[in-house]
């Protein structure tokens, strides 16, 4: 069982920055395919940002020029680093991981874009 953990969401005004982190157990974790999701009231969970294990990494329209996903093998840990936001970027972000058949999912963290 693979354990994903969120962090960093928070309070911030328009164009402001922050950065995600996630989190998982195990000793696999360069294997895993990772992806930043979010959901926002009333709407379906959306794909922000996602990277393979070999790095390639893939962004929604909303996002590009804004989002940048990375990854550390050594912590076990993906980021997003957010910036420019935006009031429609609030929402709750997760965290997942996914190997083949295998897809775990963190609790979610909360952003709020708000002046």
């Amino acid at each position: 069982q693979v354990q994903v953990v969120e962090s960093g969401g928070g309070l911030v005004q328009p164009g402001g920055s922050l950065r995600l982190s996630c989190a998982a157990s195990g000793t696999f974790f360069s294997h895993y395919d990772m992806g930043w999701y979010r959901q926002a009231p009333g709407k379906q969970r959306e794909l922000v940002a996602a990277i393979t294990s070999g790095g390639s990494t893939n962004y929604a329209d909303s996002v590009k020029g804004r989002f940048t996903i990375s990854r550390d093998n050594a912590k076990n840990t993906v980021y997003v680093q957010m910036n420019s936001l935006k009031p429609e970027d609030t929402a709750v972000y997760y965290c997942n991981a996914n190997l083949g058949l295998r897809s775990y999912w963190g609790q979610g963290t909360q952003v709020t874009v708000s002046s």
